[in-house]
């Protein structure tokens, strides 16, 4: 016999989905302790567990899932097959609607004028010190896509404006924003998109404490140190209005200690996510909760209070090492609003986190 546990972990299934699926009848566990309610599967269940995890991630609706689930344990394999191949037409057909209107959505976004955030602008030159934009730099570049369907993410956003330089990075699933000074600009805003290469290769000439000399020229963006240089085209792109993304409401506030927080994440439980990261895989999930004395603590996997927020656990570690600081701020929220982790000595720099939903 196999715990929930393990045939959650072998499966691909979580915990929460293995009972969701045993109240609506679809895999029954095997035997139920009269006591303490804990579920028990036979061998033989395994390989059910699996095909409605991979049935599941194909998006197959809850009334086909217990007609193949019926079918594969009976060796209908006619009945499957024709489940499978009406539900990969259902997909084709929905994607194809998809692309239409996202099509005319794009029609309509080409045809809208945003000069805040066009990356082609006139002459700006101005300095910033090398510390602060390499510490900027070293706060968002975890947070930058790779994804080549969204190549205008595939960078690090330079927001000039007044005496500010902030820098933003984000890849749908997280975003970080931090900022240094500059001075030398005086006109309007300026945004460009430097390509994450070209941000990279910035990044080796600021580790003097001599100023950095930044200058933007049309679609071209130069950063000087001493007698080195790292210079390339922005990307021709808009980057999304990050300024609405962070207008959220005020959460529940906790002063954590990151190094014993980061202890908490990587030894304490984890649940495996039915929504696929950015790579098209899972991913383990950290089940957060503040208690009433103000301590985030990570969650068993039994604890499935309605307050508790879920985030990938790579993404909030990356976050804790990129906040670059012995303590950390958290903002919790509802489990649907994004987790926030902020420096207590420097607030306009954080890292936002997109929570993922659990099941019921």
């Amino acid at each position: 016999m196999r715990s929930i546990g393990e045939t959650a972990r072998d499966s691909g299934l979580s915990v929460s989905a293995l009972r969701f699926y045993d109240r609506a009848g679809l895999l029954v566990p095997a035997w139920v302790d009269p006591v303490s309610g804990y579920r028990w599967y036979g061998p033989e269940q395994l390989d059910e567990a699996r095909l409605l995890a991979r049935l599941r991630r194909a998006g197959m609706p809850l009334a086909d899932l217990r007609l193949a689930l019926a079918g594969w344990s009976g060796a209908d394999t006619d009945l499957v097959r024709k489940l499978f191949e009406a539900h990969l037409r259902r997909l084709e057909r929905a994607l194809s609607d998809a692309r239409s209107e996202f099509s005319a959505l794009r029609a309509l976004l080409d045809h809208r004028e945003n000069p805040m955030t066009s990356p082609r602008t006139a002459a700006v030159r101005l300095s910033v010190p090398a510390p602060e934009l390499a510490a900027a730099l070293d706060a968002v570049r975890f947070a930058a896509s790779t994804d080549p369907e969204l190549p205008m993410l595939g960078g690090i956003l330079f927001d000039i404006e007044g005496e500010e330089l902030r820098v933003v990075a984000t890849d749908r699933y997280r975003m970080a924003v931090a900022h240094a000074g500059a001075t030398g600009h005086g006109g309007p805003r300026v945004q460009v998109i430097v390509p994450l290469p070209l941000a990279d290769a910035m990044r080796p000439l600021l580790d003097g404490e001599e100023p950095a000399r930044l200058a933007v020229d049309g679609d071209r963006v130069t950063l000087e140190t001493g007698d080195r240089q790292a210079a390339g085209q922005c990307l021709d792109h808009d980057f999304p209005d990050y300024r609405r993304l962070v207008r959220l409401p005020a959460g529940r506030r906790a002063l954590v200690d990151a190094a014993a927080f980061r202890e908490a994440l990587t030894t304490g439980p984890a649940r495996t996510s039915e929504v696929r990261g950015p790579d098209g895989t899972s991913c383990d999930l950290s089940v957060l909760r503040v208690t009433d004395d103000g301590t985030v603590t990570v969650c068993e996997d039994g604890d499935d209070d309605r307050d508790n927020v879920a985030v990938n656990r790579e993404f909030l570690l990356h976050a804790l090492a990129a906040g670059a600081r012995d303590q950390l701020v958290l903002e919790l929220g509802a489990p649907t609003t994004p987790l926030v982790i902020r420096r207590p000595d420097d607030e306009p720099a954080f890292s936002i986190l997109m929570p993922v939903r659990l099941e019921n």
